[in-house]
């Protein structure tokens, strides 16, 4: 599923549909990886199957697969293969150095501060209220929380287009997806960060693996 690039074995990607999943493919597409994606949808079934539950008992996309490693949770993902199949690209800064320190740093405050704690909140009370039940302030706190927090972000990328160094890593791929998901939300992004997302939305991997991964629906 790529146009260039070798893999030291068979990659599988199971998951689509969803941001979390884009993420991963996203990395994919950016080191050229040849891959099997196996898009099957957050809530469909699928990831309560036998199959799946082997390989993830969570019952949680994506989960990348190579040769004898499973490896789940989105970030990890992308880092692990920026590490282990980007060296040259810069997509992951070096282990043991000031850029490594805030590569994390950036990877766990959009994880917790953007995703977990605000825009998945959304998702839950919003498009899975069915099963987590309506909560108009939670929502209401949800967004006021997600634009408090990414104003860091936009302080930081005041004057440039990445969030570590001067070229594009995996948390730019983690902020720009996020980015997307408070906007197809409606919630208002600072037009800082909007010129960021749309900068890297111009990135073929990005258009690519966009539409590869949101072919699917990401299941109720």
């Amino acid at each position: 599923m790529s146009d260039s690039g070798q893999s030291g074995g068979q990659l599988t990607l199971w998951g689509g549909g969803t941001v979390r999943t884009f993420r991963a493919h996203w990395m994919l597409h950016e080191l050229g990886l040849d891959y099997e994606p196996r898009l099957i949808g957050s809530r469909t079934g699928e990831t309560q199957s036998e199959e799946f539950r082997r390989l993830n008992p969570k019952e949680k996309i994506p989960v990348l697969v190579d040769d004898a490693l499973v490896l789940s949770e989105s970030a990890a993902i992308v880092t692990y293969l920026a590490d282990r199949y980007g060296a040259g690209t810069g997509l992951t800064p070096e282990p043991r150095t000031d850029a490594r320190a805030h590569y994390d740093e950036w990877t766990s405050f959009i994880l917790m501060e953007l995703d977990a704690h605000t825009l998945y909140v959304m998702r839950r009370h919003r498009d899975l209220a069915d099963l987590y039940g309506e909560a108009p302030a939670a929502i209401e706190a949800a967004i006021a929380g997600f634009q408090k927090q990414v104003a860091v972000a936009e302080r930081a990328l005041a004057h440039r287009n990445h969030l570590v160094g001067e070229q594009f890593t995996g948390v730019d791929i983690l902020l720009t997806s996020c980015l997307d998901w408070a906007v197809a939300y409606q919630v208002g992004i600072p037009e800082r960060l909007d010129a960021y997302r749309r900068h890297h939305q111009q990135r073929p991997a990005y258009r690519a693996s966009r539409e590869l991964n949101f072919s699917v629906s990401p299941g109720a």
